[in-house]
């Protein structure tokens, strides 16, 4: 029997979450019978969002490490979800143990489990906060202690700006991000499509989402490309154009072996700001 986590302030366990139920796919504990009970009619419409979540799991990973490999030593991770295997800032300081990383999250539990999962660490906390307002997270006393203004950011927002409604114009919030980020900051970003599932499908699972405390918008390729207007982005790997790709793709070794219907769920790139 699954024992259920303890619920913080502020959260409505019988109304499911963008977070928790990311959480069940991935195989967590951070979740209440409500995002079950959602999580399965949702996985039943759309049976590869297990691996759609995985490969974007992996993505975020293989993108972070690389930003780290390129000399990036701060990082915030916007919508960065509860904490499971390989966390962001294991992944960087891998790399470069001095990295810095702020993660931001509007889910209360995020906060709790990740204050725990952090408690010691110098170089990495958790601002609770709502990314549709850049200056209340960028100005947060929590991330101005971490990241410092003239040096370059890897900006992780990975599954989550598909969580933002075109009336809040997400095109315009991840614009102003990287305006206030210093020349050489990175951005890397996944967002769900259905290009290549059946409407009925995509819209049962947008349907569940509607009952949940925020609700998902599926982006078409050219809608996700405009996330990259005026950056450089990245070859996905060697060989490949700069451009956007699956997130099983994005840095695999071999990108023909990491195609799958699930990775085919979400588009992802990293791009430079000039």
């Amino acid at each position: 029997m699954t024992q259920d986590p303890p619920v913080p302030p502020g959260v409505d366990p019988n109304v499911p979450s963008p977070a928790r139920l990311y959480d069940y796919y991935l195989g967590g504990r951070h979740n209440f019978p409500a995002d079950r009970t959602a999580a399965k009619r949702i996985l039943a419409a759309l049976p590869d969002l297990r691996d759609a979540c995985w490969a974007n799991r992996s993505f975020h990973q293989r993108a972070a490490r690389w930003l780290a490999e390129q000399g990036i030593r701060q990082f915030i991770d916007i919508g960065s979800g509860l904490p499971t295997v390989g966390n962001t800032h294991e992944v960087v300081q891998a790399v470069a143990p001095d990295a810095r990383v702020v993660y931001v999250d509007n889910d209360p539990m995020v906060a709790l489990f990740s204050e725990e999962l952090l408690r010691g660490n110098k170089t990495a906390t958790v601002v609770t906060a709502d990314l549709r307002d850049p200056p209340a997270v960028l100005g947060h006393p929590d991330l101005r202690a971490l990241i410092h203004d003239g040096e370059p950011t890897g900006l992780l927002m990975t599954a989550v700006m598909q969580f933002v409604a075109p009336a809040s114009d997400p095109w315009g919030i991840v614009e102003r991000y990287l305006a206030a980020l210093a020349p050489g900051s990175y951005l890397a970003l996944s967002h769900g499509t259905g290009d290549r599932l059946p409407p009925s499908r995509v819209q049962a699972g947008v349907d569940e989402y509607t009952k949940a405390t925020e609700s998902i918008y599926i982006r078409p390729k050219d809608e996700i490309e405009r996330f990259f207007e005026h950056l450089d982005v990245m070859p996905p790997y060697p060989g490949a154009e700069p451009g956007l790709c699956y997130v099983g793709e994005w840095g695999a070794e071999v990108p023909a072996l990491a195609d799958s219907d699930g990775s085919r769920m979400i588009y992802c790139g990293v791009a430079r700001r000039r």
